[in-house]
């Protein structure tokens, strides 16, 4: 082949060489607007990675909180059930103290009557030796009167008599009545059994005799009575 036919030959390869770069060249061309037009950067290399660590770690700085939560919310839940246990322990021995102390509220008075108790089993195994009747009726006084004093003094019990008192329903409880021209209002005649005071309050009334003021006419009946009786004699 001679120079000439192998320039001949050559030409058309090329010629389809140098369509093909700028066919290349022009899509390049193409592309670059595009991709102006629709508002995309090209990211430099690297750029994704540095956004994915950071995401990674406030992922885990998000998985720390809720773990320190968690333990904070496991910390409040124990000292609840423990506050709880405690506070049903405290009102289970409150109402055990109350129970026992409504129980026993009488233990010391209950110790000093047993003392009154023994005077009594004192007098009267002193009295069965004895057989003196005023040695025993001296030794129940004696200890009718301790047991008065000290109901009075620890207790605040004390018994009160009512005779001539004017009648007070409330420390008193009819049960007889006398009509009487001596007194203008209702007074006790008769204390068939004796009050008694707790402190400032009637624990029991007297149970009394009293008596029925006689009205003005009822005296003035009476005396025409008495004189049409003696004029008849």
């Amino acid at each position: 082949m001679s120079e000439e036919q192998a320039k001949q030959y050559d030409t058309p390869q090329k010629n389809k060489e140098k369509v093909k770069q700028e066919t290349r060249s022009a899509d390049k061309d193409k592309k670059a607007p595009a991709a102006a037009k629709s508002g995309r950067i090209a990211e430099p290399a690297g750029a994704g990675v540095t956004e994915e660590s950071a995401n990674l770690d406030q992922l885990k700085i998000l998985e720390d909180q809720t773990r320190k939560l968690e333990e904070e919310s496991s910390t409040l839940k124990d000292q609840l059930l423990r506050k709880t246990a405690d506070f049903e322990n405290f009102r289970k021995r409150m109402f055990r103290e109350r129970e026992e102390g409504i129980k026993y509220a009488n233990a010391a008075l209950l110790a000093e009557i047993i003392a009154v108790i023994d005077d009594f089993e004192r007098a009267i195994q002193s009295a069965g030796e004895s057989r003196d009747f005023d040695s025993f009726h001296q030794g129940v006084e004696l200890i009718e009167k301790r047991l008065v004093s000290m109901l009075e003094k620890n207790w605040g019990l004390k018994r009160f008599s009512s005779i001539g008192e004017e009648f007070d329903p409330e420390r008193h409880q009819a049960i007889a009545l006398e009509e009487s021209d001596q007194h203008e209002k209702a007074v006790v005649l008769e204390d068939y059994q004796k009050g008694y005071l707790l402190h400032d309050r009637v624990l029991r009334p007297a149970k009394v005799k009293v008596s029925k003021p006689t009205s003005p006419e009822d005296l003035h009946q009476e005396k025409r009575t008495n004189d049409s009786g003696e004029s008849k004699e």
